[in-house]
């Protein structure tokens, strides 16, 4: 299952963005998840914690996700916090 973000994911938007991802991961129990962050163009801590939110939701069900396209400034954020020790990160989708 693909999720695809566009604009910002700031703390607006994340609360939204959260509570869609986890209905999805209920909804629709795919083996693996694609945050396709290809159109962000800025994100906030408030964007780690919806990753991270839907990481540790499918990781309990034995799920997997990865994030794909991530530009530049939402990788800085991932990067600072140590997400890609987490949380796989793909040039390609290979889900």
């Amino acid at each position: 299952m693909i999720l695809h973000y566009s604009g910002e994911l700031d703390h607006h938007a994340a609360r939204k963005a959260m509570d869609y991802a986890e209905s999805l991961a209920v909804l629709y129990p795919a083996e693996c998840y694609v945050l396709d962050f290809t159109d962000l163009t800025f994100m906030d801590s408030s964007g780690l914690a919806v990753a991270l939110n839907l990481h540790r939701t499918l990781r309990r069900t034995g799920r997997r996700m990865v994030i794909y396209g991530c530009p530049a400034q939402p990788m800085r954020v991932f990067e600072a916090a140590g997400i890609p020790k987490i949380i796989p990160f793909e040039e390609e989708v290979k889900c």
